[in-house]
């Protein structure tokens, strides 16, 4: 099985949320940091990961994901909030090579 992430992107001013699944956390969140793909995240202009967490099995952070999209707006803050009271950028300093080889 592959493993997965769950994750929450932000944009400058904590105003718009967006929240995602993906297999790879760090070439997904240089995506959204780079507007490499339009859609809501580069409308919005989300490039903060504010929060994820990582499941042993992909359809984990799906079924995650789908049950989080359905939350109200506060209970996504607070939980966010839990692992990262100030909600910063927990990526701002990670560096990815687009370039590397796919793992």
């Amino acid at each position: 099985m592959k493993a997965g992430y769950t994750y929450i992107m932000s944009n400058k001013g904590r105003t718009t949320f967006y929240i995602g699944v993906t297999s790879n956390i760090e070439r997904r969140v240089y995506q959204h940091k780079n507007h490499i793909n339009e859609g809501f995240t580069d409308k919005y202009n989300c490039t903060d990961l504010v929060y994820f967490i990582e499941f042993w099995e992909i359809s984990t952070a799906i079924q995650r994901e789908k049950q989080l999209k359905n939350w109200h707006r506060q209970w996504k803050i607070d939980l966010i909030k839990e692992k990262n009271p100030e909600m910063k950028d927990i990526a701002a300093d990670w560096v990815y090579d687009p370039d590397a080889p796919y793992k």
